[in-house]
């Protein structure tokens, strides 16, 4: 038991500090919220911001994305910048009818003078780093802007962004906002986009203007080109390549800028299972980060509250297996009154967990000062998206810490949903059941029946803790079956079928003497 006590107290406080982290950050971002975006500002209405516009290579990572490759294609071609100034990659690494589709749009574009190309591999090495380190081989442009394949950027995204990496030439890369496409599509979008908007307008916000080490998103931002080769270039021993190459950039002297106010929006996954697929590999490759960078950041010169800060960003995902653990041993302490002699239980530790949702209201309240209100309703459902998850993510950090599993980058599937008349429950690209769902739903009943066994014992105010487990494991497993009812019953009447056919047996053939 006093093992069990120890790994319980540890636990606690080091989820204390990610939750209280989120209140640093709110706090920081309140801070510098008259921070002016730039020392230089520029009249983006007006193109003689530019003096003269650089060469600009557009950079389409894409993997088996037929249903939404026209859109992304229809928007970077709308950009409102010299077409003569541009040239744009798809760097294309499907498998299935999506390359075809692209080389129809994309001969149709070089028909109307555009400068663009298809880069198709057929050897995924590298997944998207290599895709990108591929294309850069074959790049003109001094600016690389890259945009994955679920985003829609709005045709002044360039002469919002470019305008300050020429009048900054120790800029290393400009970050855009993720918006969305389909927030109101459905709970789970809903839910989502408000950790989406959590993360930017608080988080990138905060650590960009206090002078934090900030991570490039993956997409929608823009590289200088000589930042991405004097750093090491895109590297793909992480599922993070965008999180790692914008560190080390960091960490070689380049300076980063994050544009809030600078919008793309982009396809939530509308499947529980794409969300976990995303997490997992978000969890594990930051985690590759913290193991690869984490040396690094501690001996950088630089502050002491700017590393730890790092520290604390790179490890964020550590919060899952923590999660886990609290909810394993918590009622088996409670059960042997090993938590009586603690002096942090759950209850001292409720004013950190308190950070998170205070971020969010303020991201919602500071973004949306008209709709905040009715988008972060959706906050309890959020907050049993993140517990419901800990399973999910777990395995991922444990593989990312002890090396084992695939390092396969696995793709986020888009539908091409907006509205709630859009379906992607008959798209090809739909995920088969995750069977973690049972092990989710094990904790689910577990958690259960430990709120029933605190209560019945003489500790009933300690129930609802253990409940919020059951609750958002539940939700988390549910949400997964219920997705996937139909692959279900279709295999289930698949069996039965099998099962009331009956064998076909043949008869023996008589060979005549």
């Amino acid at each position: 038991m006093v093992v069990l006590k120890i790994i319980y107290l540890i636990t606690a406080l080091l989820l204390a500090v990610y939750a209280f982290n989120a209140w640093v950050l709110t706090l920081l971002y309140l801070k510098h919220r008259i921070w002016q975006r730039s020392q230089n500002p520029f009249d983006f209405s007006n193109p003689t911001g530019l003096e003269s516009y650089p060469f600009v290579t557009i950079q389409l990572p894409i993997f088996n994305e037929a249903l939404v490759v026209q859109r992304l294609l229809d928007a970077v071609t709308r950009f409102d910048y010299p077409l003569e100034r541009l040239q744009i990659q798809v760097l294309d690494d499907s498998t299935d009818e999506t390359t075809d589709l692209l080389r129809a749009k994309i001969d149709s574009y070089q028909r109307h003078g555009l400068n663009i190309e298809l880069i198709h591999r057929y050897d995924r090495t590298g997944f998207k780093a290599g895709a990108l380190a591929k294309g850069l081989s074959r790049a003109t442009g001094e600016f690389i802007a890259i945009f994955d394949a679920d985003f829609v950027p709005p045709p002044d995204f360039l002469k919002q962004t470019i305008p300050h990496l020429t009048a900054n030439p120790k800029l290393g890369f400009v970050q855009g906002r993720w918006g969305h496409l389909n927030r109101s599509y459905s709970y789970l979008t809903a839910a989502q986009a408000l950790a989406i908007d959590g993360h930017f307008g608080i988080e990138q916000t905060a650590r960009h203007r206090s002078g934090f080490l900030m991570n490039f998103n993956g997409t929608a931002g823009v590289w200088r080109r000589d930042c991405i080769a004097t750093s090491g270039g895109w590297q793909h021993d992480t599922l993070c390549e965008d999180f790692d190459l914008s560190y080390r950039a960091e960490l070689q002297g380049w300076q980063v800028l994050f544009l809030p106010d600078v919008v793309a929006p982009a396809e939530i996954p509308p499947q529980l299972a794409a969300f976990k697929r995303q997490q997992f590999r978000w969890a594990k490759g930051s985690i590759q980060c913290l193991k690869k960078l984490g040396g690094a950041v501690g001996q950088a010169d630089l502050p002491w509250f700017t590393k730890l800060q790092a520290l604390i960003h790179l490890s964020s995902y550590l919060v899952h297996p923590l999660t886990l653990i609290l909810t394993l041993i918590t009622p088996i302490l409670i059960l042997n009154g090993g938590l009586a002699d603690l002096h942090f239980p759950l209850i001292y530790l409720s004013l950190g967990s308190f950070g998170p949702p205070m971020m969010y209201a303020v991201a919602q309240a500071t973004l949306y000062p008209r709709d905040g209100l009715s988008h972060y309703r959706f906050m309890p459902l959020l907050a049993l998206l993140g517990g419901g998850v800990a399973l999910n993510n777990s395995q991922a950090v444990i593989e990312a810490i002890f090396g084992w599993g695939s390092n396969q980058f696995r793709r986020t599937p888009k539908f091409n949903v907006a509205s709630s008349a859009d379906r992607w429950q008959n798209s090809s690209y739909r995920l088969p059941l995750d069977w973690r769902v049972l092990g989710e739903l094990a904790l689910c009943f577990y958690s259960i029946w430990g709120a029933w066994l605190v209560a019945v014992n003489g500790n009933p105010f300690a129930a609802p803790f253990i409940l919020l487990y059951a609750f958002s494991f539940g939700y988390v497993g549910g949400q997964g079956l219920w997705d996937a009812r139909w692959d279900m019953w279709d295999w289930l009447l698949a069996q039965l079928k099998s099962y009331l056919t009956p064998p076909v047996t043949r008869r023996p053939s008589v060979r005549p003497h």
